[in-house]
Parts: structure tokens; C-alpha cells; sequence
């Protein structure tokens, strides 16, 4: 359902949301201390759609990659970013190795993952990242389930999910994950909630015996 609304979605949406990080200096700020705190390695961008997070990240320096659920999306992310690697997947199964990606942003994907599916979710992202590697998440903030029938001009049927910051943290720490930035944010422009940011890292595990 959620795949075939942003295939259907995929130009439109692109064109949209273009420039809509312009003049938003909280966001830019979030995504350069997420890169400033990205040791080395590749950065994945899990949910990416047409890629303007994905630049914009390559643009603070970052080795990165976008992937999407979305094919439409993927064609579009790659037709308008074509120096940049961008590949369909699924954020619950993600076609990396344990412990190899040095850094994941989600930047409103995790909204139309019911929160119940989330933890599972969460161990995914820490199965694959490094120790200590950096997680950015963006998300509406609430508590409710919205059914959304007309977006970015078409006609379609899913849900998004305005999610707890408080309970998406406590989700991270049960994860293994530390978080130490969240940013709650009132509404701009043509939103209608407010908007929570969360950087965690993955816990680094290993023990000096084990070094």
C-alpha cells in the first residue's frame, strides 16, 4: 500500500518538496552534527524518495547512498542525482553486512511503520551499523494514525503515524542504541503538527578485553 502511493506519488512529490530544506536552518544544523559525527565509512539514507536528503548529505562531505521502497522513487532519486548510488529495499531487511554502515539517516520514514513493527525496525539499523556509528531520525510528533487519501495531487490510501518522541526513544534504548539530541519543533508553513528529531548512536559493546 505504502509502495504503490509514493510509486504513484513519485514525480509530483519530487517537485514539491525540491526546496523545502531552503531557509530551514534547524534541519541543515541537524544534518551536520549527524555528519560531524560520522567517523568514516558509508552513509545510508533508509526511505530516501528522491534523494534531496541523500545531496544534501553528500554535500556535507559523506560517502553516501539512498534506498527506497518506492522503484518510481528510486528512478526519480537517480535521474536527479545521478552521481550519487541510490537502490530499492526495505528498512526491515536491509541488504547490508552486520556492522558495516558508518552512519543511517531516516528522515520521515519511519511514519508509515506502525509503531508496534518499530522495535524491529530499530534492531535492523543496529544490526547493520558500526559501534558508535550515528542514527538520525525526523518524524511527526503525536500519538494517532492518519489515513491519507489525496497527497501531492493524486488520489491514493495509507497510513502515517504521528509517533511518542518519548516513546520512539525508549524504543532506541531498548535497541542498544544511546540518544543524546532531540529537537521538538512547532509547526512551519503547511504543517499541522509539531516535528521531533532524534540523534542516537549505537552502543559500542565491546569491552577493552575484547580490543
Amino acid at each position: 500500500m505504502t509502495r504503490a502511493a509514493y510509486d504513484t506519488v513519485a514525480e509530483s512529490y519530487a517537485d514539491i518538496v525540491r526546496d523545502e530544506l531552503d531557509g530551514r536552518h534547524l534541519e541543515h544544523g541537524l544534518l551536520a552534527t549527524f555528519a560531524a559525527r560520522v567517523t568514516s565509512g558509508q552513509v545510508l539514507e533508509v526511505g530516501c524518495g528522491s534523494g534531496r536528503i541523500t545531496e544534501q548529505l553528500y554535500r556535507l562531505g559523506l560517502d553516501v547512498a539512498g534506498m527506497d521502497l518506492s522503484p518510481n522513487m528510486i528512478e526519480v532519486a537517480r535521474r536527479e542525482h545521478p552521481h550519487l548510488r541510490f537502490g530499492v529495499g526495505s528498512m526491515e531487511a536491509l541488504d547490508a553486512g552486520e556492522s558495516s554502515v558508518a552512519g543511517i539517516v531516516a528522515w520521515y520514514s519511519i511514519i508509515h511503520t506502525p509503531p508496534t513493527q518499530l522495535p524491529a525496525v530499530f534492531a535492523e539499523l543496529h544490526r547493520v551499523l558500526t559501534p558508535n556509528g550515528p542514527l538520525l531520525l525526523a518524524f511527526q510528533s503525536g500519538n494517532e494514525r492518519v489515513r491519507l487519501e489525496h497527497v501531492y495531487g493524486h488520489s491514493v490510501s495509507y497510513d502515517a503515524y504521528r509517533l511518542d518522541p518519548d516513546a520512539v526513544v525508549g524504543m532506541l534504548v531498548d535497541a542498544d542504541f544511546e540518544v543524546d539530541v532531540r529537537v521538538h519543533r512547532a509547526p512551519m508553513g503547511y504543517e499541522s503538527t509539531s516535528q521531533a528529531f532524534l540523534i542516537a548512536r549505537k552502543r559500542n559493546t565491546v569491552g577493552p578485553d575484547d580490543r
